[in-house]
């Protein structure tokens, strides 16, 4: 019943982060394919499953690197409709050019 060995628990928490300002969906995979969302106040929320706690400071430290203001983290229940995303950490920024 020990899960630390993989990274395939079922126990994945969800959280969403708010960020200040905008980030395109292009960014979704460098987020580990979250859900990037742009909300009307001028916000990015960006929504999934992060497999542990290592994983979410990760993803912090990597906002941080953009300089990306933080509004809030908070855990939530996981999305019922959403299909499994394969985690698959990238190191590199997006590409500029689509």
């Amino acid at each position: 019943m020990n899960n630390s060995t993989t990274n395939e628990s079922p126990h994945r928490c969800w959280y969403e982060i708010r960020l200040q300002g905008r980030l395109e969906q292009r960014w979704s995979q460098w987020f580990d394919g979250l859900t990037l969302t742009a909300e009307t106040d001028g916000t990015t929320t960006i929504r999934g499953p992060v497999v542990d706690q290592a994983a979410l400071h990760g993803l912090l430290q990597r906002l941080r690197d953009l300089g990306i203001p933080l509004l809030a983290v908070t855990q939530v229940e996981p999305d019922p409709t959403a299909s499994p995303i394969a985690h698959e950490p990238t190191g590199s920024q997006p590409g500029g050019t689509s």
